[in-house]
């Protein structure tokens, strides 16, 4: 159903040699260099980033079965409504992008929170059961038959369902009293195994083959169809957590030197790994609510800007929504044109894609030699 399983075996290993971990996937743990030091660099990076999320908007919305030029849909995006081909972009293809724009961004700062939090660069959104937990509601909600009441009930029920996960994991993380790093992700674990047999229970009893399609589509994730309102959907809350999660950035370059020195330069660090997990499952059950479990996204794609930016999260956190951002229009794009007039699933482009990049990312890190 997505790439959790693996993921969370090798954060629940590192849960106790989190040091080894981190270099040997090149996680620097070392505190970012002053703003004087990395101003030209990332002004560089954050222009290549914006002009690939141009690029990536304009292409995904001129190509299709009919290709509008370029030039065209850039006067269209740009206010112009005297084009032949206006309703096209207005109605089917920009709804589609701008999802796919929203869900990558909020998968993107969702992975470089919870890498950042952990410690960890296998981290991912998912690890906690957040997308499990939606996958559970969103499954319910399709084979109940819930979905004649509108097309607004699928989204809510699995926004809820990834709500209702994390509350669920902090409701048996304080039972004992113990919300560490190492109880909240054996608690996900256990959580991801309980709510992915809940789903196979639900598919099984599917009533019919046209809602076992429609499950199985929806878990491996997809933008097809999307509309003005799945834009607002995801929007709001997407926008609202991302600005939210950056007025932490400081504290998230503290917590690179670990637990002791981030509390010892007071950072209240029980109180910030509950927020911003919270913010977390937001931008993941939205991300989720609309397209479906996709993933490699949150993984790969703060990954790679760490490997290249650097760990300093005032420049990691926006480049990792920018490039996530661009990455899944890019793939979904992908998915539309590759076998033409055979489409594939957003999700599974995906994982064709992300897959082989972080595996080649972990066989360089791993065959780089050590200091």
């Amino acid at each position: 159903m997505s790439s959790q399983p693996v993921s969370e075996r090798d954060v629940a290993s590192s849960a106790e040699h989190g040091e080894a971990a981190e270099r040997s996937l090149g996680s620097s743990v070392v505190p970012p260099p002053p703003p004087s030091r990395r101003s030209a660099p990332a002004i560089a990076a954050f222009t290549v980033l914006a002009v690939l999320l141009a690029g990536a908007v304009i292409a995904a919305v001129s190509l299709g079965p009919i290709t509008i030029p370029f030039s065209e849909t850039a006067r269209v995006l740009l206010g112009e409504r005297g084009s032949e081909h206006a309703a096209i972009i207005d109605t089917i293809r920009l709804p589609r992008v701008l999802v796919g724009l929203f869900v990558g961004a909020g998968l993107g700062v969702a992975g470089a929170v919870m890498q950042a939090l952990f410690r960890n660069p296998l981290a991912e959104p998912g690890v906690l059961g957040v997308s499990s937990g939606a996958a559970v509601a969103a499954v319910a909600v399709i084979v109940s038959g819930a979905t004649a009441a509108g097309a607004w009930v699928l989204p809510v029920g699995a926004f809820l369902g990834a709500l209702g996960a994390l509350v669920l994991v902090y409701a048996v993380a304080s039972a004992p009293r113990d919300s560490s790093v190492a109880t909240l992700l054996l608690i996900g674990i256990a959580l991801n195994a309980l709510f992915g047999a809940v789903v196979s229970a639900i598919v099984t009893n599917a009533p019919d083959d046209d809602t076992l399609r429609g499950v199985v589509f929806w878990l491996n994730g997809d933008l097809v169809a999307r509309t003005w309102s799945h834009v607002q959907i995801v929007a709001i809350p997407t926008v609202v957590a991302v600005t939210a999660v950056l007025a932490f950035t400081r504290d998230l370059n503290v917590m690179l030197l670990g637990e002791a020195q981030a509390r010892a330069s007071g950072v209240d660090v029980v109180r910030l790994r509950r927020i911003l997990l919270i913010l977390s499952a937001v931008l993941t059950g939205a991300a989720v609510a609309v397209a479906g479990i996709i993933g490699f996204v949150g993984l790969v794609v703060p990954h790679v800007l760490r490997l290249v930016l650097g760990p300093d999260h005032r420049i990691l956190l926006p480049g990792s929504a920018i490039l996530g951002g661009s990455f899944l229009v890019l793939a979904d794009l992908v998915a539309r044109m590759l076998f033409s007039p055979v489409t594939l699933q957003t999700g599974t482009v995906t994982a064709f894609l992300g897959s082989p990049i972080f595996l080649l990312l972990v066989l360089r890190r791993r065959r780089a030699p050590r200091t």
